[in-house]
């Protein structure tokens, strides 16, 4: 009889341990094992508490449905802090250019023609650049200081290519030997916490958060539940309680009360009246960012929080500040940005959130009123503590001399805005761990 095929009643089971719940948890236990050493490229070393709790199945247990929770018996100093960073990933090469624009700059203006965002449409900024009018919600908190940008920003990678480019930049090294992502190396520097600690919201982990350190992969608060026929939740909870009962320190036995912890938690959250202070624009980045909201305001310990937005990739149909592609993309971004610091309230001076993409684009429009993929691109950021209301970094210009192969120069390092970040904001001092063999510079984005 193998693991694969899995034991076909409590008989077969009890082969497997001393009793009952620990031959189940051996088995699951096996079976994860096998399960990582054929994804160990993704997940290194992590695992899946829907599949601890699958595991249970073989005495008539029911197990997580459509949610992911990957983990590691966390051990080490207390967490550092009670902030909570939010990293937006715009997948797909966001073009910076069009986003925070050099106000007037007459190499901008020629090389875009007619996809160029005129200065008198531009909103805010400061004397060197202003916003894209599709940023008018987030207008407010550029002006109060609690929004920045920093421009011509890159990772390692000159590649160009969207897969190697994303890669690099949520490992957080040009060296592809290092194999976790950058979000995971700052968990582990943060010490463990709740099981809310680190949440990524949607349906697969992000390349960023691969690695030991524990988090869950959410898919709405809502969803995040125990999937049992009809009367059965209860007495399934039940049944799992008191399987996991009794196995002492088994990390297993630990790691599924965690989880059943963590059902009962996001069952109170979603089943709240929840009064929010904002209007939310609704869809689905909208909505995902609605329930970080949500788990910070009810305060269950999130330090780390990923959200992706695609859509990015304009090789066609930019247009320009009042329609198109841009515009449209740039209207859900910053809808939902807005409402998500409107609806924090006062707990936004204690979040920090950064937007980053693996590229920008060209300088030069294209043939079919897009921009081909480029270097040197944006980052925005917003919440507490920013030197805000301005554009941060070196800016090489867009003369003809200063350019990257016709693209806006990376001058500027993403991993100084983050190890800036996460000294000031979140506690982590020895940035090396975060970005091996990295020389962080100031940037000057915090105070």
């Amino acid at each position: 009889m193998t693991v694969e095929s899995g034991p076909r009643n409590s008989d077969e089971l009890a082969r497997y341990g001393p009793n009952l719940p620990e031959a189940a948890i051996r088995v699951q236990a096996e079976a994860v094992a096998a399960d990582l050493r054929a994804q160990r490229d993704q997940w290194r070393k992590g695992f899946t508490r829907r599949r601890v709790l699958a595991g249970a199945g073989a005495v008539g247990v029911a197990s997580l449905a459509n949610q992911v929770v990957t983990t590691r018996v966390a051990f080490g100093a207390p967490s550092t802090t009670n902030r909570t960073l939010v990293v937006v990933f715009l997948r797909g090469g966001m073009d910076g250019l069009s986003v925070v624009v050099p106000r007037g700059d007459r190499n901008y203006l020629n090389a875009r023609g007619g996809i160029a965002v005129q200065p008198g449409a531009l909103l805010a900024g400061d004397d060197r650049f202003g916003l894209h009018p599709g940023l008018a919600p987030l207008v407010p908190f550029w002006e109060k200081g609690m929004m920045a940008a920093v421009h011509a920003v890159a990772s390692p990678d000159a590649s160009r290519s969207h897969f190697q480019a994303q890669d690099c930049l949520e490992r957080g090294a040009a060296s592809t030997s290092v194999h976790t992502g950058f979000l995971d190396r700052v968990l582990e520097q943060l010490g463990p916490g709740t099981t809310f600690r680190a949440v990524a919201e949607g349906s697969a982990l992000p390349r960023s958060l691969v690695g030991g350190q524990s988090k869950l992969v959410l898919q709405g608060i809502r969803d995040f539940d125990l999937r049992a026929g009809s009367g059965m939740r209860e007495k399934t909870l039940t049944a799992l309680k008191a399987l996991y009962t009794g196995v002492g320190d088994h990390p297993l036995g630990g790691q599924a009360a965690e989880t059943l912890k963590s059902i009962s938690t996001a069952r109170k959250i979603a089943q709240a009246d929840y009064q929010g202070s904002a209007q939310w624009p609704g869809g689905g980045f909208s909505d995902q960012l609605k329930d970080v909201a949500r788990l910070i305001k009810a305060k269950v310990g999130l330090r780390v929080a990923a959200v992706d937005i695609g859509g990015w990739d304009m090789h066609t149909n930019i247009g320009g500040p009042d329609g198109g592609d841009m515009r449209n993309r740039l209207n859900e971004l910053a809808g939902a940005l807005g409402a998500f610091a409107t609806d924090l309230g006062s707990a936004l001076d204690n979040t920090s959130i950064v937007t980053m993409s693996e590229f920008g684009r060209r300088v030069e429009a294209n043939g079919n009123s897009g921009t081909d993929h480029g270097h040197g691109g944006l980052m925005l950021l917003l919440g507490g503590g920013l030197n805000g209301g301005k554009v941060h970094g070196r800016w090489p210009g867009l003369s003809a001399g200063a350019l990257d192969q016709g693209d806006l120069a990376g001058a500027n390092d993403y991993r100084d805005v983050m190890t800036e970040l996460l000294g000031a904001r979140m506690g982590v001092k020895d940035w090396k761990k975060i970005f091996p063999g990295y020389e962080a510079k100031k940037i000057g984005v915090f105070r």
